[in-house]
């Protein structure tokens, strides 16, 4: 008999999901100046967990706060903060939830830094506006050491398991992908050496932190762009996953030059294939393709808002957790009530005529905020003060995070 959305999901490492909700990293922001966890971490992710999901995972944790997404990330890269980092997994862990930190370098996608963007190779910035240069083999040693610290940080001060996230553009995703990857040398050419730096990763974590805490990984399906990652060799890489011992397997794709992650073509215009809007999820045909593959459990976020599309996709076996992420940005009770038979949609403002892509990222940014301070979630929305709001905010941020590096 198929599961149901509300059945457990037990993992390799035999730890247990209450159900098959699973809560999609979204960046946060609103960490302090110099990358610490706040109070507003722990009250926010306290009331999703009260929401009802099975699990909850972070927006991503920086493993150097020299390069972060955006100010106002997380970052550890020494043991200090830890009180309120617990205080953070405690709230979390309410309900009966897991929390997974999401670890994560930006590398050529860092939304700001005190130094020269770092990538696999030296090549211009997303966007343009300048050049990143490429990481020594010694850095690449440290940033394996990173990633490890981070993650033994995070089973100390009690989150529950931890997700690598090498999706998206980021720098464990450059590495992967042959047009930001053009190294000559042990981390570079071929498919094996382009993902010799996760691979590393993810059994150094394993051995560090135990046999019985999760290890996940964000991988993207594809990088939607010519000469990137292929879907095939996305495969191959699953199948070493897999070998390594990872206990769940989410899956995405794109980057910030090509945002099919959150629904959009290039040119930022929301998706119009109509199998996936048929479907409603992003990468399930991917998933159902992948799933002959796949030994561990998988999971798909981006785009999921009936609850006969989750129930759906359970049913033919392409997945086994349902990803949800932006309409737990406009009521963090949503779970309790799809779950509970009270709601059969979630909301979903993206749904609405003339946004633009930039415009829905503030907004969703705007109502995390709103979230964590307890705020009044807005409903009745003026684009354009939702963008110039969210771009204040960011760079207010950014002048007091570059500040921490002048004093």
């Amino acid at each position: 008999m198929p599961p149901a959305l509300t059945d457990p999901l037990t993992l390799p490492c035999g730890a247990v999901l209450k159900n098959r909700i699973v809560k999609g990293a979204m960046t946060e922001g609103i960490g302090t100046p110099d990358n610490r966890a706040t109070a507003d971490h722990a009250a926010l992710y306290g009331r999703w967990a009260r929401g009802g999901a099975g699990l909850l995972l972070t927006g991503n944790v920086q493993i150097d706060r020299r390069f972060v997404e955006r100010p106002g990330n997380v970052a550890i890269d020494d043991n200090g903060g830890l009180e309120l980092l617990a205080a953070y997994a405690a709230a979390g862990r309410e309900n009966g939830t897991h929390i997974w930190m999401q670890i994560n370098h930006p590398g050529r996608q860092a939304g700001a830094s005190p130094e020269t963007f770092v990538a696999p190779s030296a090549m211009p910035l997303v966007g343009g506006t300048g050049m990143c240069r490429a990481l020594s083999v010694a850095e690449i040693h440290d940033i394996q050491r990173r990633f490890v610290h981070v993650a033994v940080t995070a089973r100390e001060t009690g989150f529950t398991g931890v997700q690598v996230h090498a999706a998206h553009g980021y720098l464990l995703s450059q590495f992967l992908s042959p047009l930001t990857n053009q190294r000559d040398d042990d981390w570079g050419g071929s498919l094996e050496n382009r993902a010799r730096l996760l691979l590393d990763i993810v059994t150094a974590i394993r051995t560090a932190t135990g046999p019985d805490f999760p290890v996940s990984v964000k991988l993207n399906s594809a990088d939607f762009q010519k000469g990137g990652l292929t879907e095939e060799e996305s495969v191959q890489i699953v199948h070493w996953l897999c070998a390594a011992g990872i206990d769940l397997l989410e899956i995405s794709g794109g980057s910030y030059e090509s945002q099919v992650m959150v629904g959009r073509e290039r040119d930022g215009t929301l998706r119009k294939k109509a199998s996936t809007l048929a479907r409603e999820a992003y990468f399930l045909d991917f998933a159902a393709r992948l799933r002959p593959h796949v030994s561990v459990p998988l999971a798909v976020t981006g785009g999921f808002r009936s609850r006969a599309a989750m129930t759906q996709s359970l049913k033919t076996g392409a997945l086994d957790a349902i990803g949800i992420a932006r309409p737990l940005c406009l009521d963090a009770g949503l779970i309790d009530d799809l779950l509970g038979g009270r709601i059969d949609r979630l909301p979903s403002p993206d749904d609405l005529p003339g946004t633009e892509a930039q415009a829905t990222i503030a907004y969703y940014f705007n109502q995390i905020r709103h979230l964590a301070t307890g705020d009044a979630i807005e409903t009745d929305i003026d684009w354009q003060a939702q963008l110039d709001a969210h771009s204040a905010y960011d760079a207010a941020l950014t002048e007091r995070y570059l500040a921490t590096f002048a004093s």
